[in-house]
């Protein structure tokens, strides 16, 4: 702490310095400062800062077991300088004001009378907005990589012989001549577009599973709690993050299904009150030869879940996928992209 007051000072002591030589007519001008300071220091740590952030508060809960760091907290927290915002609340200013400061050189813009001033300042402002977007970019590059990171870690690739229907003589018979391939990789470079928690409808029993919709393929699991930490049943809208954090583990079926070769039918209201099957539709999987080696049948929590109004960006980001794989049927954005089943 002591050092970085110390440098915070004498980044002050510099600043008054410059803008004393200012006001007895040398040194840099106003517009030559910001510069300086939106190119060289601020949006760069200002960047730097906010691709940390979720990482610091990740630290931050690690730290609440420690009594002496709770205790120095809440005594900082009673300074009258906080105005009693909590450190939460003060982590997230600085993200906060990189999304004003176009805003605020726009209105110093327009006081300005000079017209050299006045340009100068809105290159400024438009640095400031490609710094603001391309670190959008950014957080939702880290964002995708640390939740697949963790998902890698939880899903669990059954060996063949597991999956196998044969019978359990035959496969051990035969274990030995099969290689078990690691699948801990398929994932690592792939985006996670879309997830979400549904009912899979196996013989006679229903099946908690989640979907994982990759931007090639789908993965459907079977989800696996953590007993120890929370024996209840997981509700329908619980997210991905609260079930990695609790130690769950997914369970894949079968094998990962190609876009490309993965056909989507609705069942109507009418067959589904016929067949006990309400809010369903059916996922085909199928070979090169369009022959069908897979049905999953699967229940949404409602109908209007399932074939509701969807969210724009969802059906654009889908749209640039069906583009580079023309066979996948168009019902797919129509049916499995639903803001209560995927968000």
């Amino acid at each position: 702490l002591p050092q970085v007051s110390f440098g915070f000072l004498n980044n002050l002591l510099r600043v008054i310095k410059d803008m004393l030589e200012i006001s007895e007519g040398g040194g840099p001008t106003l517009l030559e400062l910001l510069s300086k300071a939106f190119r060289e220091s601020v949006c760069h740590c200002l960047q730097k800062y906010c691709l940390n952030y979720s990482t610091a508060l990740l630290y931050l809960d690690s730290l609440k077991s420690r009594e002496d760091f709770g205790c120095y907290v809440k005594w900082c927290e009673r300074n009258e300088q906080c105005r009693r915002l909590q450190l939460r609340d003060l982590l997230v200013v600085p993200l906060q004001r990189l999304t004003r400061y176009p805003l605020l050189l726009r209105n110093i813009t327009k006081r300005c009378q000079a017209e050299d001033e006045t340009r100068g300042l809105q290159v400024i402002a438009e640095q400031v907005d490609t710094s603001i977007c391309d670190l959008e970019g950014k957080v939702k590059w880290l964002d995708n990589y640390q939740k697949v990171k963790q998902l890698r870690d939880a899903l669990v690739w059954l060996p063949v012989w597991e999956r196998d229907k044969r019978p359990s003589s035959l496969r051990s018979n035969l274990k030995h001549l099969l290689k078990a391939v690691t699948l801990e990789n398929l994932i690592s470079h792939r985006s996670l577009l879309h997830d979400g928690k549904l009912v899979l409808v196996e013989n006679t029993k229903l099946v908690d599973v989640y979907l994982f919709l990759f931007d090639e393929f789908l993965l459907i699991t079977k989800i696996k709690r953590n007993k120890k930490q929370n024996p209840l049943r997981p509700p329908l809208n619980m997210e991905l993050g609260q079930l990695l954090k609790e130690g769950s583990t997914f369970t894949v079926l079968d094998q990962p299904v190609s876009l490309d070769r993965l056909q989507l039918k609705n069942i109507d209201q009418l067959n589904a009150s016929t067949s006990g099957l309400p809010h369903s539709f059916i996922i085909m999987h199928q070979n090169r030869y369009q022959q069908c080696i897979g049905v999953f049948i699967l229940q949404a929590a409602s109908e209007a879940a399932k074939v509701g109004c969807f969210n724009q960006d969802v059906l654009n980001c889908f749209k640039m996928t069906t583009k580079q794989r023309p066979a996948l049927c168009s019902k797919f954005t129509k049916i499995l992209i639903m803001p209560s089943c995927f968000e």
